[in-house]
This record gives structure tokens, sequence and C-alpha cells, in this order.
């Protein structure tokens, strides 16, 4: 039982090409399925994970990962295609590659990597995520939710701004912390 959320998370990350070739092809039906097939195993790995106390170290990076794949995946690719402004697209990748970054510095500079979501980050990811699927319905049953659509936009960019700009405070105050007590030893 413990290696099926880990299994789950795989084929999450397995569906990211299939999505890539979807958005290219303009099969957004297909891939609003691809999408919410995603998203019901991203829950269920993590209900099971939470029932059967299968946590797993391996499952703790490969989660988060399988969810930036799939979220950076479609606004690149909705970007790419101008369906989506590129803007967003780059508030959305930036403040990723700003966290890893952020995160691998840490390893680098302290060998320590903790990788706990803010409330805003979990604020955001869910504002991702409903932003990409109106988009999907529309696109692909052709109801116009463009000002649902703007709107979310709209507190995606700001989620996205004020949830990175959070990490990078804690992750200087971390850092500043951790240099003080190797100074001090």
């Amino acid at each position: 039982m413990i290696y099926i959320p880990n299994l789950l998370t795989l084929a999450r990350i397995g569906l990211v090409p299939w999505l890539v070739v979807l958005f290219h092809d303009h099969h957004y039906g297909w891939a609003l399925a691809v999408f919410l097939i995603a998203g019901i195993t991203d829950g269920l790995d993590g209900y099971i994970a939470k029932k059967y106390n299968a946590h797993t170290y391996l499952g703790s990076i490969l989660d988060p990962l399988a969810d930036k794949a799939l979220l950076v995946t479609s606004y690149v690719m909705l970007s790419l295609l101008e369906i989506i402004p590129f803007w967003l697209m780059v508030v959305v990748v930036f403040r990723d590659i700003l966290i890893v970054g952020g995160n691998l510095l840490m390893v680098v500079f302290f060998s320590t990597m903790e990788m706990r979501p803010l409330m805003i980050s979990k604020l955001n990811t869910v504002l991702q995520i409903f932003y990409v699927l109106l988009v999907l319905v529309t696109l692909s049953i052709g109801v116009n939710l463009s000002g649902l659509i703007s709107f979310t936009g709209v507190l995606v960019a700001i989620a996205g701004i004020l949830s990175g700009l959070a990490y990078v405070y804690i992750g200087a105050v971390k850092a500043t912390r951790l240099s003080e007590e190797g100074l001090n030893q």
C-alpha cells in the first residue's frame, strides 16, 4: 500500500507530455480531461497516503514536483498559444523558479531543505488550478467566462507575488539565522 501514492504521483508526472501534445494540437476537451484526471490522482494519492500512513520521503518530493510540472506546463502552453496573458505565465513560472532556486541555495549553503507550504501558497495553487480549469472549460465547451477568467487571472498574479515574497522573506530569515549559528560555533 505504501507505494501506491508514489505510483499515482508518477502517473501524474507521466500525464505532462500528453498535456503538452493536447495543447499543441488544440484538443482542449481532452486537455481538460487529462487535467481533471491529474487532479483526481493528486487527491487520491494524498488520501491513500494519509489514510494508510503511506507517506514517504520520495513522495514528499515527487508530489509537489508533479503539481508544479502540470501547472507550469499548462501556463506555458496556454501562453505560447496566446490564450492567456504572457505576463501571467511569467508570474507563475518565475515564482516557482524563485522558490525552487531558494530551496536549492539552502541545500548548497546550509545542507537543509524544508518545503512546508504556506497558506498563501495553498491559496495560490487553488487559484492557479481554478484558472486553468476556467480556461479549458471555455475552450472545450464554448462557454464565455472571460470576465471570471480575467478576474481569476488577477487573483492568481496577486497570490503568486505575495506567496513568492513570503517564501523569500522566510528563506532570508532562516538563512540569516543559520549563518549566525554557523559563525557562533
